[in-house]
């Protein structure tokens, strides 16, 4: 094993703002290889298969797996608040989940007997449809439950950890009147030695790692954006969150205080919940805070999304574009979702995302007009046999480069990074968590490195109008230059291809995507 003072660097930042996996990973790896007591993690989707990639993690194995029984061999214990799903709605995550769980268990095993304890939380959201819901889709459900059944591997009644699929055999107990679970856990954030912050939208498995460079198969691009501080205060009141936000999803207690932290908790409605078809909203910080950014800004508003679907937050932004003629709003978006872009037949959730992003994009676009710039990342390239050939995968002659990030920047002087997408379901459903900083040399910094990944513009240097003039000629430009003589990775957003896929869900939430 390497000394631990060679593993340690000699400086670090207070905050390091992470881009893609390529720079988030190695630097996650080099916080579990220093830490000296305790991690405690937060994650909708947590793989221990997942790659090492640092040259000193690489030294102690080839996985997460690897790493987590080195940290709990060396006496550092290991908690992780692991996302469940549903077992009917979504099979998929809900196998991946026991997937994991199965592995870190032999982790344990591996770390040996004297080893300090790995405590898994996997969590399923508690919330529930109300029983007229329930009812209405008893039969598709059972349906469905009937085919699940037979997949290959699941053991009905076997203990939870041989059995793929769990949670199928709790479903089984309703007998027709089966539960359906609306919202999820979607926050990625660790605590390292109770100082040590990683926060941000990024997840820990192979689908997730990309490179700045985006120079890969456009179904396997994955951009995104993680924090990491050295702020025992902001890491103290993550560790709250995280040992108290199970209880607090369940409706029975408060959500404990978590200063410095933004973030969106909600509950189940109870037994008497007949009619709703969603969970109770408890904290909406997110929201909220995007809304009082709003309302200050006054020059430039840059929003970096997965998903651009919440009507208020667009009704808002069109508001204040009327009142305050000099604001002006730069919106990076996907070309499209990745339900839309990366399948043969594009999925329903991403059909009414697109409805409902076509009509947040309409109220923004008549409320600034020529002040709006909407882009998307693709590759410097044209699509080659690597590509997936689906209508929307490319955009302007280029393969996607997939967006996940989740950032907002308002005039310079305040920012919000977090697990959250400007979606009803991230505003009002999931459980989420971030940051909202207000400090100019924390904020100034975080806006250089994500406007800059996409367009080398030294945004501090200009004034916000020459900033987005530049942006926008700059984007325009691109458009009528073959991939590989563009400055940057930004195009244009096609408005006129969501269109043909868009499909409005009549009484189903806008929370569900």
């Amino acid at each position: 094993m390497p000394d631990r003072d060679a593993r340690i660097p000699p400086t670090q930042p207070p905050m390091q703002v992470l881009i893609t996996a390529a720079e988030a990973y190695p630097a996650f790896e080099q916080r579990v290889l220093d830490a000296r007591s305790e991690i405690v993690m937060g994650f909708r989707i947590f793989d221990p298969r997942t790659l090492l990639r640092s040259d000193a993690a690489k030294r102690i194995g080839e996985t997460w797996a690897d790493l987590l029984a080195d940290a709990l061999a060396r006496g550092v214990s290991v908690t992780l608040y692991l996302s469940d799903f549903d077992p009917l709605v979504a099979t998929d995550l809900h196998r991946g989940t026991w997937r994991s769980v199965r592995i870190l268990a032999g982790v344990r095993e591996l770390a040996g007997p004297g080893a300090a304890p790995l405590i898994l939380r996997p969590m399923l959201h508690p919330a529930r449809i109300g029983l007229v819901q329930r009812l209405l889709f008893a039969p598709a459900m059972a349906l469905r439950l009937r085919r699940l059944r037979r997949v290959p591997g699941h053991q009905p009644n076997a203990q939870t950890l041989r059995n793929p699929l769990p949670g199928l055999d709790a479903l089984r107990r309703h007998r027709g009147l089966m539960p359906a679970f609306p919202a999820s856990h979607h926050q990625k954030l660790a605590v390292i030695d109770g100082r040590h912050l990683y926060i941000g939208g990024l997840d820990l498995d192979e689908r997730r790692f990309d490179t700045p460079d985006h120079d890969r198969a456009t179904q396997q691009t994955w951009h995104d954006v993680q924090l990491l501080l050295d702020a025992p205060e902001l890491a103290q009141s993550a560790l709250r969150h995280l040992h108290s936000f199970g209880d607090a999803v369940t409706g029975r207690v408060p959500p404990a205080a978590a200063p410095g932290l933004v973030r969106t908790l909600s509950a189940d409605r109870g037994q008497r919940n007949l009619w709703h078809g969603s969970p109770k909203t408890v904290l909406n910080q997110i929201a909220q805070a995007h809304q009082a950014e709003i309302a200050r800004a006054s020059d430039l508003i840059y929003l970096e999304t997965q998903f651009f679907r919440d009507r208020r937050i667009a009704r808002q932004l069109a508001l204040r574009a009327r009142d305050t003629p000099d604001l002006h709003l730069i919106l990076v978006l996907p070309g499209a979702p990745d339900s839309v872009a990366f399948r043969k037949k594009p999925g329903l959730d991403g059909r009414f995302g697109d409805h409902l992003q076509n009509q947040c994009l309409r109220l923004v676009r008549r409320a600034f007009g020529h002040r709006l710039m909407v882009a998307s990342p693709v590759q410097s390239r044209v699509p080659d046999q690597r590509d997936i050939t689906t209508d929307r995968a490319s955009l302007h002659g280029a393969p996607l480069v997939y967006l996940h990030a989740k950032v907002s920047v308002f005039d310079g002087r305040a920012a919000i990074v977090s697990s959250a997408n400007l979606n009803g379901r991230s505003m009002r459903w999931d459980t989420e968590a971030g940051l909202h900083l207000d400090q100019p040399d924390t904020v100034l910094p975080l806006r250089d490195r994500v406007m800059g990944h996409w367009v080398d513009a030294l945004p501090s240097a200009l004034p916000p109008d020459r900033l987005f003039d530049l942006w926008q000629r700059t984007i325009w430009q691109n458009a009528d230059q073959p991939p590989e003589q563009r400055h940057g990775f930004l195009v244009p957003y096609d408005m006129r291809a969501p269109r043909a896929t868009a499909l409005p869900l009549p009484n189903v939430p806008e929370e569900m995507v």
